[in-house]
C-alpha cells in the first residue's frame, strides 16, 4: 500500500488484511492514530519502541477484527457497539490494549446494561415449608411438577449407583423445566422425608406421584437405592399437560351419557368422587435378597 494514500486512516485500516487470530497487523503513520492519548499515539510519537518492517510499516501483534471500530472511534468519537455480548467483550479487550478510554467506558456501560436487563429463562422456586408449597400451588393456574430430593437422609448407606441416578433425576428436571417453562410451574423441594420423589399437580390437587427410592435388604446391611424411571416421569409430565387449561363439562358429552337429563352431573356417586381425587402413586419395588424372618416364615415382597 502506498504511503501517499488520500486517507491515511483508511490506508491503515486497509492494511489489516484477514482478521485471523494472531495476525501481525501493518500500520502506516496516520494523524487519526495520534489525535488522542492512546497506545497508538505512544507508538507513533516514539515513546514506545515498536517493530517495523523494511518498508517502515509498524507491526502490531493483534487481531485486526475490531481495529476498524477502533479507528472509527478515534476519528468520530463514537461508534455503534456490537449487539453480541461476546463481541462487546472482544471490543473491550482491544480498547483496553490500545488504551482508548472513551471506548472502554462505552463498552463497560453497554455490558452492565445487558447484565441488568438480563431476565432468567425460567424461575424455579424452592419449597421451604408445607405452607409455602400450598401458597405456591394456590397462586398458579398452571399444572405443577415438583421434584423432592434430599440426599442428607443418611439413615441407610447408598448403593453405588444411587448418586448417579439422583443426579440424572435432577438433570431431567432441569431439561423439562427449560422445555415446558411457559406451560408448567416447576418446584424444587429439599425438605421432605423422601430422597427422590416426583409429584404432579393439576388444578390445585395432586394427580400423580413417582417415588424413585427403594430399600435394598442385603446381608447384614440395608441400603438405599435411587432409581431413574425416565419413561414414567416423561409420561406423567405429558399427562399433566391436559390440566393446562381448566376445562368445564362438555354439554354434548353430558347429553350423550345422560348426565344432563338424568341429573348424573349433579348427583354423582361417592365412588365417582373418590375416583376423580385418586392419586396415581408409582413406587419402586423394595428388594429383599435374603430371608430376614424367623425360620419357616415365608418371605413377603412389599411395594
Amino acid at each position: 500500500m502506498s504511503a501517499e494514500a488520500s486517507d491515511p486512516a483508511a490506508a491503515a485500516a486497509a492494511s489489516l488484511g484477514s482478521p485471523d487470530r494472531g495476525q501481525l497487523t501493518a500500520l502506516h503513520h496516520a494523524r487519526t492514530l495520534t489525535d488522542q492519548d492512546t497506545m497508538l499515539k505512544a507508538m507513533f510519537s516514539g515513546r514506545v519502541e515498536v517493530l517495523t518492517d523494511a518498508g517502515g510499516w509498524v507491526l502490531i501483534d493483534r487481531s485486526g477484527r475490531h481495529f476498524g471500530t477502533i479507528l472509527n472511534y478515534l476519528r468520530d468519537g463514537s461508534v455503534p457497539l456490537p449487539e453480541s455480548t461476546r463481541e462487546l467483550g472482544e471490543l473491550l479487550s482491544e480498547a483496553r490494549y490500545y488504551l482508548v478510554q472513551g471506548l472502554i467506558e462505552d463498552c463497560q456501560l453497554a455490558l452492565q446494561q445487558k447484565r441488568e436487563n438480563l431476565s432468567p429463562l425460567c424461575l424455579i422456586p424452592t419449597v421451604t415449608s408445607p405452607r409455602e408449597e400450598q401458597q405456591l400451588l394456590a397462586s398458579t393456574s398452571k399444572p405443577v411438577v415438583k421434584l423432592l430430593h434430599n440426599r442428607s437422609n443418611n439413615k441407610y448407606s447408598y448403593t453405588s449407583t444411587s448418586d448417579d441416578n439422583l443426579l440424572k433425576n435432577i438433570e431431567l428436571f432441569d431439561k423439562l423445566a427449560l422445555r415446558f417453562h411457559g406451560r408448567l410451574l416447576f418446584l424444587k423441594d429439599v425438605l421432605g422425608d423422601e430422597i427422590c420423589c416426583w409429584s404432579f399437580y393439576g388444578q390445585g390437587r395432586k394427580i400423580a406421584e413417582v417415588c424413585c427410592t427403594s430399600i435394598v435388604y442385603a446381608t447384614e446391611k440395608k441400603q438405599t437405592k435411587v432409581e431413574f424411571p425416565e419413561a414414567r416421569i416423561f409420561e406423567e409430565t405429558l399427562n399433566i399437560l391436559i390440566y393446562e387449561t381448566p376445562r368445564g363439562p362438555d354439554p354434548a358429552l353430558l347429553e350423550a351419557t345422560g348426565g344432563a337429563a338424568g341429573g348424573g352431573g349433579a348427583g354423582r356417586g361417592e365412588d365417582e368422587e373418590n375416583r376423580e381425587h385418586r392419586v396415581r402413586r408409582i413406587h419402586v419395588r423394595r428388594h429383599i435378597t435374603h430371608d430376614e424372618r424367623p425360620h419357616g416364615q415365608q418371605i413377603v415382597f412389599k411395594d
